[in-house]
């Protein structure tokens, strides 16, 4: 297996070199910062199984085989949902924050018109977007009569065909370069993530 990855990534690298390269347009990054803003809009209201559906889909299938089934991955998401209740804690605020980073990934085939002829070349056929996010939380603790806020910084990868900009995503809470590179091998290796921090708001 892995020496299959191996001449994949290989393969996926020399494609590299030639594959046409599309300077994300105005509306790229804004689309998916977005669709995040909308994802959470429907967090905070507590659906959290929307999380389940925009999932991207290969990440979504290998979150569903570790857990045993996407019967599993729900059910288990909506005991988070329970036990944030039981807890006191809520989310009152998930936006989107920050420089969003725009990556071409996914490669396929194009024709195009070379000295009169067509010639088929490889292009990225999608974008990945790196979009910081901020969550804020409100948590009862034992022996204070008054909540707490609690800010959590992260990211989601939201994922995109080019011709479509139809947003899915991978929380940023879950997944490492190592991850995303073994999706979209053309990803640098030192990839840099936003940040992940907590911290109480005063």
């Amino acid at each position: 297996m892995k020496f299959l990855f191996l001449c994949f990534a290989l393969t996926s690298a020399v494609w590299g070199q030639d594959a046409l390269v599309d300077k994300p347009g105005p509306d790229v990054a804004p689309s998916a910062v977005k669709a995040v803003a909308d994802l959470g809009k429907q967090v905070v209201m507590g659906k959290y199984l929307a999380a389940v559906d925009k999932m991207y889909p290969q990440w979504k299938e290998r979150t569903a085989a570790r857990m045993g089934g996407m019967a599993k991955l729900e059910a288990q998401l909506q005991g988070v949902a329970k036990q944030m209740l039981q807890q006191g804690i809520s989310i009152i605020e998930f936006t989107p924050v920050g420089q969003p980073t725009v990556h071409e990934v996914g490669m396929g085939k194009t024709v195009v018109q070379e000295n009169g002829q067509q010639v088929e070349k490889m292009r990225y056929t999608k974008w990945l977007v790196l979009v910081p996010t901020s969550t804020k939380f409100r948590a009862m603790v034992d022996g204070k009569p008054e909540p707490i806020l609690i800010e959590s910084t992260g990211f989601q990868v939201a994922i995109a065909d080019k011709n479509k900009l139809d947003w899915t995503f991978i929380d940023g809470a879950s997944v490492t370069v190592h991850d995303l590179r073994s999706l979209f091998v053309n990803l640098p290796v030192d990839l840099a993530l936003p940040p992940l921090e907590k911290r109480q708001i005063k």
